[in-house]
């Protein structure tokens, strides 16, 4: 295999594969990336074997051919060379010389024929979302996914697709959101699956505000296309909680306040804060919110913001990060927060978007 391209765009292929490559891979050959040069383009690839990613460069090929490659040390050496033209070419025992600019590195590679074959989908159907609604839906709802390994159905998101009707959850069993879009046309499949938060990661990085992606789901896989990326990973296998039966239905009385102020106020508290000492604590009353924080040995705040209410006094306990996970994410500059108690959530809903949060002791 001989090819020549230039740095930026050899680089730039790396950079879009390598991310899901971990230097602490099993088998050696799940720490290169596979190059494969054909026609006029050099496909990259890259896998954990869990999720599997893929783009194309343009390149000249003087000699088709296939080679893996160790991924941060090609990816390192690709950085550093200097701008221009580079020659890739591939000699006996697996041997890749990569030539630049008065430059020349020579690097081990192993045969393609160990690597893990990118999955196929043939015959699926497609379904076709606006990259600016997915990059939304995905901001507002992977922050609440679960990190905790002992609850996997939890580790990813949950996308759902019924009455033409794109629905996004997750949860990490204190905190839910939930976010919901029309999608455009007529799609008769009904889907619901949990994809991974690596891979829903992977996708916001390729996300632009202009264009369509597909989306393709497979047996106990799914397929994302961006921008000629192809990204595929399995599914998360198991059955997401029933999230319908914890959303209370709206409450009459509701604390209206803005956004930033609630935010800049909680961020304020939540210094106070220690792994043992977590709790904010929010006083309501009518047109007045009073957020505090006490910590032993270590201090307290209090602070009044206010606020349209004109409810029953409550007193109720928030873990801060919760909310100002939230908070930080949603571009509306007034919020509606509805708290039904001192052990119920408390609820936010904007439109298509619903964020709960549970409550701490106080």
């Amino acid at each position: 295999m001989i090819f020549k391209t230039s740095q930026e765009n050899l680089l730039a292929g790396i950079q879009t594969v390598q991310n899901i490559v971990s230097s602490k891979a099993t088998l050696p050959i799940l720490s290169n990336i596979l190059l494969e040069a054909k026609g006029a383009k050099l496909k990259l690839n890259a896998t954990d074997l869990d999720m599997g990613i893929s783009c194309e460069i343009p390149v000249d090929i003087m000699e088709e051919g296939a080679i893996t490659i160790p991924a941060k040390r090609f990816g390192d050496i690709v950085r550093e060379l200097p701008s221009g033209d580079i020659t890739l070419s591939v000699k006996k025992n697996n041997q890749v010389d990569i030539e630049g600019k008065q430059c020349r590195f020579k690097l081990g590679g192993l045969p393609k024929d160990e690597f893990p074959k990118f999955p196929e989908f043939k015959d699926k159907e497609a379904i076709q979302i606006e990259q600016a609604t997915l990059k939304e839906m995905l901001r507002l709802t992977s922050f609440a996914v679960s990190h905790e390994e002992s609850r996997h159905v939890l580790n990813g998101i949950l996308i759902e697709i019924s009455d033409n009707t794109l629905r996004i959850v997750a949860t990490d069993g204190r905190r839910l959101a939930k976010i919901e879009k029309k999608l455009p046309g007529i799609i008769k499949k009904e889907i619901a699956v949990i994809v991974p938060i690596k891979a829903v990661q992977e996708i916001s990085r390729n996300l632009q505000e202009e264009g369509a992606l597909l989306l393709i789901v497979g047996t106990n896989q799914v397929l994302f296309e961006v921008n000629g990326v192809l990204i595929a990973t399995r599914i998360i296998e198991g059955e997401f909680p029933n999230y319908n039966q914890v959303i209370p239905k709206p409450a009459k009385n509701r604390i209206k306040m803005k956004t930033q102020d609630v935010l800049s106020s909680i961020r304020r508290a939540n210094l106070l804060s220690t792994p043992d000492f977590q709790a904010v604590k929010f006083e309501i009353f009518p047109n007045k919110l009073v957020i505090s924080k006490s910590t032993p040995d270590i201090g307290e705040s209090r602070e009044v913001i206010p606020v349209e209410y004109d409810g029953e006094e409550m007193m109720v306990g928030f873990n801060p990060q919760l909310l100002i996970d939230f908070l930080k994410n949603i571009n509306d500059e007034q919020i509606h927060m509805e708290i039904l108690g001192t052990d119920k959530p408390a609820v936010m809903r904007l439109q298509d978007y619903l964020y709960l949060a549970l409550p701490m002791r106080i």
